[in-house]
């Protein structure tokens, strides 16, 4: 990264990474989006449907805001331990899907 460039004039040399400009926490931010489709797919490859459903809206997968385990137990009709069982349960599987990744 350090290779340099041949400008024009005066002090005219450059380093490759003086054009090529990398974020401090550009590497994290990648690591972070990758981390967030493996997610993703985890749960679109090892959850039923009620599972994913509700592990969407209680993280806010999707884009919208994350709800509570009472907004979502009122959304479905369920109880909200249900909706702490059915979470506790699908999170488990993610997390054994997601280590073989």
């Amino acid at each position: 990264m350090s290779d340099s460039l041949d400008g024009e004039g005066e002090n005219g040399s450059l380093s490759l990474i003086d054009v090529v400009r990398v974020d401090d926490n550009m590497l994290e931010e990648l690591d972070l989006r990758d981390a967030c489709l493996k997610v993703r797919r985890c749960v679109d490859a090892c959850l039923t449907g009620r599972e994913a459903h509700i592990i969407r809206l209680r993280y806010g997968l999707g884009g919208q805001a994350p709800l509570t385990q009472r907004e979502i137990a009122s959304l479905c009709g369920i109880s909200r331990s249900y909706v702490s069982r059915i979470e506790k349960k699908a999170l488990e599987k993610l997390r054994v899907e997601y280590e073989k990744c």
